[in-house]
């Protein structure tokens, strides 16, 4: 539990578990999924495994939509009052979501007490940051070194993902791209890598067990890791199955996460991905 007076806040996207965010002490703040007109908060009233079921036979595509700054202020403004002198709130890039414009008009108030981090990335590649971020407040560090922290610590994130189809991706308008292209051609499977905030194609595979050899050597290509989570949309045996295949001696417990439905209702069912943590270059002792 965080007992440090700085205080970690991010949103549903981070992906973190209910366990693993009240261990670590981080607020999250859900972020809205709307389906036929009805906004259901993420992860409550529709299980991610009932949506991505359900998402090839929907008419209209789900829309997202973030919490307002409202909700942002109110939480801010129950930190401060409990006794937190300062809060860094960590959210997806600005150029594939508003989440972040919600925390800043929330954080203009408080007078500077509130840092909002665009992370560049989504998913775990946020929530390890804002881990990193409440390892290092519950250690007492200043605030300096807990942005600073988070600086470097981008630098070492990847995040690449192989979608089913490009065609979720297109009709969300999120990655211009993608709208350019047309998803089921020759039923090709897409890879996407994530960084500096913006979504990159890696090309694609044609087959969905070439692109699961391809993830493979990708993710053993690395080397080691700090940290790692394994990535679906409802393929959790395939997910498990990239884990097993590949292996690693890890320092800390991998997670497989079932995406956030706010992510999935733009990349679609049975994708597979992982975000991957490198370890810190070692120090080479100077004479």
């Amino acid at each position: 539990m965080n007992t440090s007076k700085i205080a970690i806040v991010t949103d549903s996207t981070a992906d973190l578990p209910e366990d693993v965010a009240k261990k670590s002490g981080i607020h999250v703040i859900a972020n809205l999924v709307v389906v036929d007109g009805v906004a259901v908060e993420d992860g409550k009233g529709l299980s991610r495994q009932d949506f991505y079921s359900s998402l090839p036979k929907m008419k209209n595509l789900p829309t997202t939509a973030t919490a307002s700054a409202g909700v942002y202020h109110q939480l801010y403004e129950k930190l401060f009052q409990q006794g937190i002198n300062h809060i860094i709130s960590i959210h997806p890039p600005l150029k594939l979501s508003g989440i972040i414009n919600a925390a800043n008009m929330a954080a203009i108030t408080f007078n500077k007490r509130v840092s909002v981090i665009d992370s560049e990335t989504v998913s775990l590649g946020l929530g390890f940051q804002a881990i990193a971020a409440a390892e290092a407040a519950a250690r007492g560090a200043a605030l300096e070194t807990i942005l600073s922290i988070i600086i470097e610590m981008k630098k070492r994130i990847r995040l690449v993902a192989m979608l089913d189809t490009l065609e979720y991706l297109r009709r969300s308008g999120r990655v211009n791209w993608a709208r350019a292209r047309l998803g089921d051609l020759i039923s090709i499977k897409p890879f996407v890598e994530v960084k500096m905030g913006q979504v990159f194609s890696l090309g694609e595979t044609r087959t969905y067990r070439k692109g699961f050899v391809r993830m493979l050597d990708m993710l053993r290509s690395l080397g080691p890791l700090e940290r790692l989570a394994i990535l679906h949309t409802n393929a959790e045996n395939t997910a498990r199955q990239l884990l097993d295949t590949y292996c690693g001696h890890f320092p800390f417990e991998p997670l497989i996460i079932n995406v956030t439905t706010v992510i999935g209702s733009h990349v679609g069912p049975n994708g597979l991905g992982f975000i991957a943590v490198l370890q810190k270059p070692p120090v080479l002792a100077t004479e």
